[in-house]
């Protein structure tokens, strides 16, 4: 498969707001997390912190809003639990997922699953989607050092799937996942999730399209 010239032997999803219309569910899930544990914060304020990690982004709000760093763990354990019964009650497809896993699938490319989200949430998204068995690597960023904008999840991804991340196709949602992707030297195609404000910074992708339908118009 061939992309603007180079050829392309995998491609790697993001899982949230790229594979499942899982925003929503987060700022529901952080919003009442945080207000268990004292802290308000509104849907807008959490735009900004979209595609990191969620100890990343518990640690940020907590610092933001002055509040004692004892309270994460708590906070992290509510949003995963919530976010678990959210997927499983309310989890939905985005439009053109199942056509271009079965696009890439017959084209021979490897496909890979790399996400900031805990394994938790991997699982229980590939279960509800019932999608598990389109991907050669699902890989989370919960155990490795950085999570994105670092570029390390899409690394070892590539790693995994035994190709060059320059011939590696990533597809991302948010300004962070789209860092990582280009940080990790991959082309970039950004599907801007249509929850929170489009990110004018989309435009260091390689591409950007309204939705999954249209991907197979670049090649």
């Amino acid at each position: 498969m061939i992309l603007n010239g180079t050829p392309i032997h995998a491609v790697i999803f993001d899982m949230d707001g790229v594979l499942i219309d899982s925003e929503p569910l987060w700022k529901i899930a952080e919003v009442a997390a945080f207000a268990t544990a004292g802290i308000q914060i509104t849907a807008t304020e959490l735009e900004q912190t979209v595609g990191l990690r969620i100890d990343e982004v518990v640690g940020f709000w907590c610092q933001q809003k002055g509040e004692n760093s004892k309270l994460k763990e708590k906070i992290i354990s509510g949003i995963m639990s919530e976010m678990v019964r959210l997927i499983f009650e309310k989890g939905e497809p985005l439009s053109g997922v199942y056509e271009a896993l079965d696009f890439f699938k017959a084209a021979g490319v490897k496909i890979g699953l790399a996400t900031s989200s805990y394994k938790v949430l991997l699982n229980a998204t590939l279960k509800k989607l019932e999608i598990s068995h389109f991907f050669n690597v699902a890989l989370s960023a919960e155990n490795l050092p950085y999570g994105k904008p670092h570029p390390e999840v899409y690394l070892q991804t590539a790693k995994a799937l035994n190709v060059s991340p320059q011939n590696c196709l990533v597809i991302e949602d948010s300004l962070n996942g789209v860092i990582s992707g280009k940080s990790a030297k991959m082309a970039v195609v950004a599907v801007p999730e249509n929850s929170h404000s489009m990110n004018e910074k989309l435009i260091l992708a390689d591409y950007i399209i309204s939705d999954l339908t249209e991907l197979f118009e670049l090649f």
